[in-house]
């Protein structure tokens, strides 16, 4: 696990056992708020570890940013910590994350000790708030990645945890296109000191817009490329056709993830419109 402060109070903890995921914490005299956690309970106990031993405080919160195993396996470790989510990241964990949860628990060793924790703090509408020790984290619902995504603001560094919401390229397979574009749009316009990726390089204050800009062409790109696809009656074989870099992505951060996202967004994003398109024919199979 590779640690990085952001702010005299704001760590960054980012995994160097998948895919670069990130998890934060910011260390107040009153204690600690975790926002995410790592995928592997190995990395996620160096965190407990780090504040609770090297800055002698308590962890009072542990934030789930959406419900997406990477973010929220490790929440079970901070034993004593509250945990505040989306309403929706609730009812996620409790019916998709705990399949899930089973499955991995089978196949994996180091997972057999994991149990999932439910936020028991949610809210649903507008903003919440969270004070400890003199600090303010603001939090806010962003859904496209996936529908119960949130982001969480630290307002005295303005020091923003955009979880996926940003990360080195937009993916909405769990989420939804028209939800990921409101919410980039809606980010336009706001002063940050820095944003946290969920995965991936802290993005700097002078790179935040054109990083967010970038994005919003990403999206644009790859939906008129599916939708005149699905124009000209073309199969799901023909998005191999599409690639990532003619979308305004590179294929290289993650390790050659996003290419196996793009993919991924394009077929989301091709029997979307497809039933958009033809709804008198009902659902579309995936062949």
């Amino acid at each position: 696990m590779l640690r990085e402060r952001v702010a005299s109070n704001i760590f960054v903890f980012t995994s160097e056992l998948y895919a670069q995921v990130t998890a934060g914490a910011v260390i107040t005299s009153a204690g600690a708020i975790v926002i995410d956690t790592l995928a592997f309970p190995s990395e996620t106990r160096q965190i407990v570890q780090f504040i609770e031993e090297r800055h002698g405080v308590p962890i009072r919160y542990v934030v789930n940013t959406h419900y997406h195993a990477d973010h929220t396996y490790g929440t079970c470790l901070f034993r004593g910590a509250r945990v505040v989510g989306h309403r929706l990241c609730y009812d996620l964990l409790n019916t998709r994350g705990r399949e899930a949860l089973e499955a991995s628990r089978r196949t994996s060793r180091e997972m057999a000790d994991i149990y999932l924790r439910l936020p028991d703090i949610v809210f649903d509408k507008g903003t919440m708030n969270l004070h400890l020790g003199g600090t303010t984290l603001k939090m806010w619902h962003t859904p496209g990645h996936s529908p119960d995504g949130i982001v969480c603001l630290v307002e005295e560094e303005r020091i923003l945890f955009a979880s996926d919401t940003l990360m080195p390229i937009p993916f909405f397979a769990d989420g939804s296109w028209e939800d990921f574009v409101a919410t980039l749009e809606s980010l336009l316009d706001e002063s940050f000191e820095g944003v946290v990726q969920g995965h991936g390089e802290v993005i700097l204050r002078g790179e935040v817009r054109s990083r967010i800009e970038d994005d919003l062409h990403y999206l644009y790109t790859l939906r008129a490329r599916v939708e005149e696809l699905v124009v000209k009656g073309k199969g799901p074989e023909a998005l191999a056709s599409i690639g990532i870099e003619e979308c305004g992505k590179s294929r290289i951060p993650l390790n050659g993830l996003p290419v196996q996202l793009h993919q991924a967004n394009a077929e989301a994003l091709y029997w979307a419109l497809k039933r958009e398109r033809y709804p008198e024919t009902g659902s579309f199979a995936r062949s």
